[in-house]
């Protein structure tokens, strides 16, 4: 069956990484939600006001719009080998049985969700096993991919898990985009592009302590660089994608930029967010640390465009 301008819901939406991809391939971002105040102000200034600022805890699926598909991530912290029995008393799981909530809710025709890769590994492989249960038993046939973003043509060596779930009584079969760019030594054998390296991503943003750069967001830390084998702390090869950008934080502190190409300082935050796809008209509010972690959090924008565009080809115009 064939729908036009897909409606989408977004759930843990952040800034909106998933949610421009989707709306860039098309798609209707009819509501979103996140329960961090700087995230909606950049969400709301870039995409649109009809994002919820609010725990998704005290919002009545009544109160949510239907839609065709739900996007967003959730946390999986609480997805451990001795929690499983006790899975629904863990407050870590809360957020994840929200989403799962809305999905039984809702009934979109197919749902999106993104998640770190280690989820794969969690309790041994038994927490996946679960989720994808949970939405079987919901109504929905699952499928689920890891996936390096550098092949798709971001940036950034950055590994992530997408579960798609479509709805049981419909007649729709979501394929994977494929890859389009490998490492330089097997592109030419594969007939792909080579990766998109940091320093040529970066090649068209002048200095962030140029005083005219007039880039938006173009701030950096000052934390120290040290050069050692350490998340964070690993010295940038100009010449392969970027290290994944990081969101370690709660808005306090903790959040560790990724060094330069040049490796003379970290990266600010707008060459972060080129490194997540995001454009340069996008802006980012709130402190250094929340603007960092907030770039941190997105999925990649073009990423997320390759996502959409593949389920385009299937319900879209």
């Amino acid at each position: 069956m064939k729908i036009k301008k897909p409606k989408v819901i977004s759930l843990f939406s952040g800034a909106g990484g998933l949610d421009l991809g989707f709306k860039n391939a098309g798609f209707d971002i009819v509501w979103a939600n996140d329960f961090d105040k700087d995230a909606c102000n950049t969400y709301t200034h870039n995409i649109g006001s009809h994002i919820v600022c609010g725990s998704i805890e005290d919002i009545d699926s009544n109160e949510i719009p239907e839609a065709d598909i739900i996007i967003g991530g959730f946390p999986c912290q609480g997805f451990s080998q001795a929690n499983l029995l006790r899975f629904a008393d863990d407050e870590r799981n809360k957020l994840y049985l929200e989403f799962l909530r809305v999905v039984k809710d809702k009934k979109p025709k197919l749902f999106f969700a993104e998640n770190v890769s280690g989820i794969l590994s969690l309790a041994k492989g038994e927490a996946i096993k679960k989720i994808e249960n949970d939405f079987s038993l919901a109504g929905y046939s699952v499928k689920k991919k890891l996936f390096n973003v550098a092949d798709y043509g971001v940036p950034q060596s950055r590994k992530r898990v997408i579960i798609v779930g479509v709805r049981k009584d419909l007649n729709i079969d979501y394929d994977f985009p494929i890859a389009t760019h490998t490492s330089p030594s097997k592109a030419k054998k594969e007939q792909l592009l080579p990766w998109v390296s940091i320093s040529k991503a970066l090649e068209d943003i002048p200095d962030a302590d140029d005083a005219d750069h007039g880039l938006l967001n173009h701030d950096y830390s000052k934390y120290k660089i040290t050069n050692r084998n350490f998340t964070g702390h690993r010295k940038t090869d100009p010449e392969k994608p970027s290290p994944t950008i990081l969101a370690r934080g709660n808005g306090k502190g903790g959040v560790c930029a990724i060094q330069h190409p040049k490796n003379h300082r970290r990266m600010s935050v707008r060459e972060s967010a080129t490194i997540q796809t995001f454009p340069k008209s996008f802006e980012f509010f709130g402190s250094l640390t929340s603007c960092y972690r907030q770039v941190g959090n997105a999925v990649p924008v073009k990423f997320a465009e390759q996502l959409a565009l593949a389920l385009k080809n299937k319900i879209g115009e």
